[in-house]
């Protein structure tokens, strides 16, 4: 029994050995630290994100591996697998707003590829479609105008003088959700509870679909993203704004 027991323990320890020879292989790959669209603002002051920035190494060929994951593919997750790889900042996740998830992904290009990336765009003017080139680097963040609180949530109030406190979903939170769930897991507090049975209870019975719609339409009109827009040049000279489609060689030269 005691050979048993001392071969699981090598082997425990062989595993702890090469995590340990990992990670501090990894310390050592070159890293930058990027600005977060939400400026932390979605975070509660105790989480490693509120101070608006996060820590994001440089891709290697290993890292690609990630990229041609089948399993990863069927999941829906190649792109969550690639951030949690590179993300050096101790953070869960799961944990991280999906108001940061677009900004994170552009910055994982830039350090990996570098910031140009080529697309095709239509001249407005001629209708022919060109080839250009756009700089990710320069593509800025929507303008974030609401204020959170502590626990990194924000203040509604209905007509009748309801008032609601709500947080924006993050990456770990299902991104199919019913109307009815989304609510549940935007909510945090309704008058003074937050108790989940109450404010569960408070929309399914008294949220009308009127005030529920204005209050998703909120949501939405105040959720910053990268705007995925740019000036291009056209085929007489002229400029143009115009977004641009992001496609699947978007990790790749």
């Amino acid at each position: 029994m005691s050979n048993m027991t001392d071969r699981v323990s090598n082997q425990d320890l062989i595993q702890i050995a090469k995590r340990q020879y990992e990670q501090e292989k990894r310390n050592n790959i070159p890293s930058e630290i990027i600005t977060l669209i939400s400026r932390g603002m979605v975070y509660p002051k105790d989480h490693p994100l509120r101070s608006g920035t996060v820590e994001m190494r440089y891709m290697t060929a290993y890292d690609e591996d990630i990229l041609t994951n089948p399993s990863y593919f069927e999941q829906g997750v190649v792109l969550d697998k690639l951030l949690e790889a590179l993300i050096v900042t101790p953070v869960d996740y799961s944990t991280i707003s999906r108001i940061d998830k677009n900004g994170l992904i552009i910055a994982a290009r830039i350090l990996s590829y570098g910031k140009e990336y080529d697309v095709v765009v239509r001249d407005p003017k001629t209708k022919n479609e060109l080839n250009r080139v756009v700089d990710l680097s320069k593509l800025e963040p929507g303008k974030f105008n609401l204020q959170s609180d502590d626990n990194g949530e924000f203040e509604y109030v209905l007509p009748d003088n309801t008032k609601m406190k709500f947080k924006f979903l993050s990456t770990g939170d299902d991104f199919k959700l019913k109307s009815s769930e989304f609510l549940e897991r935007s909510i945090t507090q309704i008058n003074d509870s937050r108790n989940a049975d109450e404010i569960r209870d408070f929309i399914r019975y008294k949220f009308f679909a009127k005030d529920c719609k204005k209050f998703k339409d909120f949501i939405a009109n105040n959720m910053p993203d990268l705007l995925m827009r740019y000036e291009f040049e056209g085929e007489d000279g002229s400029t143009f704004i115009s977004g641009f489609p992001i496609g699947t060689d978007f990790f790749w030269f």
